[in-house]
C-alpha cells in the first residue's frame, strides 16, 4: 500500500467513524442485565483521555442503572495486561475494556508475542469517540509553532526528546514515524507508562515534547502549562480551535487519528452487547454529555459494535504498512 493510499483510507475512517446509528432506547431481551456492578479496565494510567472517558461512561451508567462501575487502571505491557485480562474474562458483559487503536497493533503482532488475538478473543461494543492526536511542547522550549519546532528538531537531531503516551510501537509511535517519513527528520521518542505521567515530565521540563490524544491535554494547554503546536487530523478541534492541523502547518498529506470505545470478551451474548451499546450511545448523544466531551477534545462517534470490529481489522492492515516503511517490528 502506498503512503497516499494509507492517508486516504485514514481520512475516510475519520469521516465514517462520526456516523452514529439511530437508537431505539433501552435494548430488550438482555435477561435482566445488569444484575450487579460492572468493571471497566483501562490500559493506561489515571489522568489520560482513556481514563477520563471510562469514568464518564461509568458514572453515567451508574446513574442510569443504579449500579457501581469500577474503573480499574492496568497500565504496562503496551496495553496487553489489561487487554489480556478482559480477553480471558467470563463473557457475561460485566468485564469490559476501554480500548482503541492499540487493539489493531495487537492484531498485527499477535502471532509473535501476545497470548490473545483481539480479532478472535474480543468483540466490539461501541466506538465511543474519535480523537485528534496533539503535538505539544514545554512552553520554555523557545518555539511558537510547528515549523519552528521542526527547525529545532533539525538543529538538534538526536539530542531532543518526544514522549509517547505509552510503549514504543504504539499508535502514537506510528504517528511520529509517519511524520518522520514525510519531513525527513528523525525524532527521538521516549516511551512511558501513560499519557498522564509523560505529561508531567514535559511540564517539569524533563522532556521537550509529547504526542498525546488531545482530550488528555486540553486543561494543561488552556492553563498555559503546555504549548500545543498541531493536531494530526484533517480538521481542527472545537476544544482548542486555535491549534492548526499538521497539513495547515505545512506537512502536506498527513492525517492520523485515534479512537476509543468499549470491547468485551468474545462470546458475550448479543443481547447484552446490544444493551450496553444502546445505553452508552444514548448517554454519549445527550447534548449535555456530548458538549462536555467535545469541550475536553473528544469527538463523539457512538458507532455500533460491527464498526468497532471492522475498524480493528482495517487499521491493523494500515498500521502494518506504516511500520514496514519505518522498519518497526510490531
Amino acid at each position: 500500500m502506498k503512503r497516499r493510499e494509507f492517508l486516504g483510507a485514514a481520512g475516510m475512517a475519520a469521516a465514517s467513524s462520526l456516523v452514529g446509528l439511530p437508537l431505539s432506547g433501552h435494548a430488550q431481551s438482555a435477561n435482566g442485565f445488569p444484575a450487579r456492578n460492572l468493571r471497566i479496565l483501562v490500559s493506561a494510567s489515571p489522568g489520560g483521555s482513556a481514563d477520563k472517558l471510562a469514568r464518564t461512561i461509568g458514572q453515567k451508567l451508574d446513574a442510569l442503572w443504579g449500579t457501581r462501575t469500577l474503573v480499574e487502571n492496568q497500565p504496562g505491557g503496551g496495553g496487553s495486561i489489561a487487554t489480556n485480562t478482559v480477553a480471558k474474562a467470563k463473557p457475561d458483559g460485566y468485564t469490559l475494556l476501554l480500548g482503541g487503536d492499540g487493539l489493531s497493533i495487537d492484531a498485527v503482532q499477535q502471532s509473535r508475542t501476545l497470548p490473545y488475538d483481539p480479532r478472535k478473543d474480543l468483540t466490539g461494543v461501541i466506538k465511543a469517540v474519535v480523537n485528534p492526536l496533539l503535538i505539544m511542547v514545554r512552553p520554555n522550549l523557545g518555539v511558537n509553532n510547528f515549523q519552528e519546532y521542526l527547525a529545532f528538531l533539525k538543529a538538534n537531531e538526536g539530542k531532543t526528546s518526544l514522549a509517547l503516551s505509552g510503549a514504543k510501537n504504539s499508535h502514537q509511535h506510528l504517528a511520529v514515524e509517519l511524520l518522520s517519513q514525510l519531513t525527513g527528520v528523525k525524532i527521538n521518542v521516549i516511551p512511558s507508562l501513560g499519557g498522564g505521567p509523560a505529561m508531567l515530565d514535559v511540564i517539569g521540563g524533563h522532556i521537550d515534547a509529547q504526542i498525546i490524544t488531545l482530550a488528555a491535554a486540553t486543561e494543561n494547554i488552556r492553563a498555559g502549562k503546555l504549548k500545543g503546536l498541531a493536531v494530526t487530523t484533517l480538521f481542527r478541534s472545537k476544544a482548542l480551535p486555535d491549534i492548526p492541523t499538521l497539513q495547515e502547518a505545512g506537512i502536506k498529506g498527513y492525517a492520523f487519528q485515534s479512537w476509543q470505545g468499549l470491547v468485551a470478551p468474545a462470546g458475550t451474548p448479543a443481547p447484552i452487547i446490544q444493551k450496553i451499546y444502546s445505553e452508552v450511545a444514548g448517554i454519549l448523544q445527550k447534548p449535555e454529555n456530548k458538549n462536555s466531551l467535545e469541550d475536553l477534545g473528544f469527538i463523539v462517534a457512538a458507532s455500533n459494535p460491527a464498526d468497532v470490529n471492522q475498524t480493528i481489522a482495517d487499521d491493523s492492515k494500515l498500521y502494518a504498512e506504516v511500520a514496514r516503511k519505518a522498519g518497526l517490528k510490531l
